[in-house]
């Protein structure tokens, strides 16, 4: 009912805590999977999502979060090497249940979905 009223025919996923092998095993699901990590320098959210911007209507986004107090650099690794596009939010550290809702925020208002 709240995304008829709000307008919306893609209603976002929020799934169980997942393990890397999982999380590896079911990339390929999606058009693109974002991993915020707070040790990546160089590569931002809004570069991912002006890539892949106009490819396709629908696009379905995976967002990985890790735990309080970071992710491990060898899952971040194993992570990237599946697929996932590894993302600064930025200087700012987010805590865990507060990430989830910023990019998705994000996403929808920069891929206007």
């Amino acid at each position: 009912m709240a995304s008829k009223q709000s307008g919306r025919d893609i209603i976002p996923k929020i799934e169980n805590i997942h393990n890397v092998k999982t999380l590896c095993e079911n990339m390929n699901n999606y058009d693109l999977v974002l991993l915020a990590y707070e040790n990546e320098e160089e590569h931002t959210l809004k570069e991912e999502l002006k890539r892949i911007k106009n490819t396709k209507d629908k696009l379905r986004i995976a967002i990985i979060i890790g735990p309080e107090g970071g992710i491990e650099q060898e899952e971040v690794t194993t992570l990237e090497k599946a697929g996932a596009k590894v993302i600064s939010l930025g200087k700012r550290i987010l805590r865990t249940e507060t990430v989830a809702l910023v990019m998705t925020s994000i996403i929808m208002y920069e891929l206007e979905q």
